[in-house]
């Protein structure tokens, strides 16, 4: 018995040697090079590992040191310091889960096809990682990852996997060229939802926090989120900035803050600006709201040629359109400011009262190309219940008819301004005076304006203003059809001969001051020159006696030189 004892003894011996050198050889870089050979030769993965290293104070767990891993002919996918795997009993049974898999010092490729390893675990965490590459539609380049997941159960288009928790830190964070600091998030995945129970981090030099979820239909759902000091500058012009968004999947938004922010692009900025949103959802350029809101202020905001000063904005959104509770703003030295509705269905614009302060306004010289083309889809009517126009100075500089309106008051009541996507006066009573004006180098005093339009026409009842000595008045009727037809009836009474000279009358051989008739009719199709159109007759009885009477046919009076 002793004899077998001994032989026994000896064999336990002669295994624990075994072991004790299998162990010692397995953390040699011979070993590691083997195994990284056999790795290689007997997958679709080439895989470097430098060395491998055990501590017997934490028994259950392997490191591997200068780790290299990546699909064959494929640029490496995982490079890091080490990759600590720790083991469970769990492994006997299934031997490509771990309890918890470490990643140490490297750099990590988010490419959904690299990662596609038959290897799972309790825990995959990340220490002082680099992430870098495409995921769900998203371009990540991020530095100093620290981050825990938990199951880590990977699948095929799904790299954290489809049941799972997470949280992460880094440093600095890229998402879709959107560069942030000291980030941090921390969410779930079940069945595919994504929610982000808390997000935050230094986005533009200002901060950012808030909590999101996204559907699996890719549309996003944003409890809150609150972007404060904000400091953005992009080369983008401001059209391309916005479409940006509106490319974006369908997005929820029960609250949204932006706190003092200041955005800068290409031909435009805005400063100081405070924007709330609240119960809205946007959608391919579009937005729903059963009970929404939007609030916003700011400084100023410029875009282009348009400078607004004190923007103030107030609006309630609803399934029938927008309840404009306040807009108010300072622009071109004056204020605007009115009240009332947006209706989806009619796409109405409707507002209650507007009024129009102090403006010192010089119009763009196509301001009647402008006025002729066709308004958006969103637009097709504009109606203003009453406005008000107080101390205003309107200046056109185009060449070919200058003018200027100086202290221009006015009211009018139930003014239709557009119709069927076009601007015009389709309905309504207007009354506008001024000061002064000039109209094409003639100087006039208190010019006043007064007409009624109908579905068919425009009624002017009164055009007067009084020139140095005298007083001219008319009146006027322009057809609502397009061709719209129209004739006007002037008097003038101790006026210039030629005032009419500047506003396309050939001269008159006459001096001094007169009296004079004229009647004119004529078409005023857009974007047509109306004088071939031009019949009239003009009577002209000058102060010493002398009378002239012309004919205009077609826009010619006989012996006159056409330019």
């Amino acid at each position: 018995m002793k004899f077998i004892g001994k032989i026994l003894l000896t064999l336990l011996l002669l295994l624990v040697l075994a072991f004790v050198l299998l162990y010692v050889v397995l953390q040699t870089r011979w070993a590691a090079g083997q195994l990284s050979q056999w790795m290689s030769n007997n997958s679709n993965y080439h895989l470097s590992v430098e060395k491998i290293d055990h501590i017997w104070s934490a028994p259950g767990r392997i490191t591997l040191n200068h780790v290299k891993l990546g699909q064959k002919n494929q640029p490496d996918m995982l490079n890091a310091a080490q990759v600590n795997l720790d083991l469970s009993w769990r492994q006997i049974t299934q031997p490509r889960f771990f309890d918890r898999i470490t990643l140490v010092n490297g750099r990590l490729s988010l490419n959904p096809s690299a990662l596609n390893i038959p290897i799972q675990a309790n825990t995959l965490q990340l220490s002082k990682m680099a992430l870098t590459g495409d995921a769900d539609d998203w371009t990540i380049d991020s530095q100093q990852v620290n981050a825990g997941i938990y199951p880590w159960q990977p699948k095929p288009g799904h790299l954290l996997g489809e049941n799972t928790e997470f949280q992460l830190s880094a440093a600095s964070l890229n998402l879709n060229g959107i560069p942030a600091e000291n980030v941090l998030v921390q969410g779930q995945i079940n069945n595919n939802q994504l929610t982000l129970s808390n997000f935050g981090g230094d986005l533009a030099r200002g901060q950012l926090t808030g909590k999101a979820s996204r559907a699996p239909d890719g549309s996003w759902t944003i409890d809150n989120m609150r972007l404060s000091n904000v400091r953005l500058q992009t080369s983008q012009p401001l059209s391309a900035f916005l479409q940006d968004f509106n490319q974006q999947p369908k997005v929820i938004v029960k609250r949204f803050d932006l706190i003092d922010a200041r955005l800068q692009g290409k031909g435009w900025a805005f400063s100081d600006v405070d924007l709330s949103v609240k119960d809205v959802s946007f959608e391919k350029g579009d937005w729903q709201s059963q009970d929404g809101e939007i609030s916003l202020n700011a400084a100023e905001m410029i875009n282009g040629n348009l400078h607004v000063i004190d923007p103030i904005i107030n609006l309630d959104l609803s399934q029938q359109g927008i309840a404009i509770k306040q807009i108010s703003a300072r622009w071109e030295g004056g204020l605007l400011r009115t009240t009332g509705n947006w209706i989806r269905d009619s796409h109405r614009l409707q507002l209650n009262e507007l009024t129009i302060a102090a403006l010192e306004y010089t119009l763009p010289q196509n301001w009647r190309q402008l006025w002729v083309q066709t308004l958006p889809d969103w637009l097709s009517e504009v109606y203003v219940r009453k406005l008000m126009t107080n101390r205003n100075l309107i200046i056109d500089i185009s060449p070919q008819f200058p003018f200027q309106l100086t202290a221009l008051d006015g009211f009018g009541t139930d003014l239709l301004l557009a119709r069927n996507h076009q601007w015009g006066i389709w309905s309504g009573n207007l009354n506008l005076n001024a000061s002064g004006a000039t109209f094409n180098k003639i100087d006039v005093r208190r010019p006043s304006l007064a007409l009624e339009a109908t579905d068919n026409q425009v009624k002017f009842t009164e055009l007067s203003a009084f020139t140095k000595d005298g007083l001219l008045e008319a009146t006027a009727n322009v057809d609502q059809q397009p061709q719209r037809n129209f004739s006007i009836s002037m008097n003038g009474r101790a006026v210039p001969v030629n005032i009419l000279e500047n506003w396309g009358w050939p001269h008159l051989d006459l001096q001094g001051n007169a009296n004079m008739q004229l009647n004119l009719q004529g078409q005023m199709p857009a974007n047509v020159d109306f004088q071939p159109t031009l019949n009239g007759k003009l009577h002209v009885l000058a102060a010493d006696g002398k009378q002239l009477d012309q004919q205009m046919n077609k826009g010619i009076v006989p012996g006159t030189v056409t330019p």
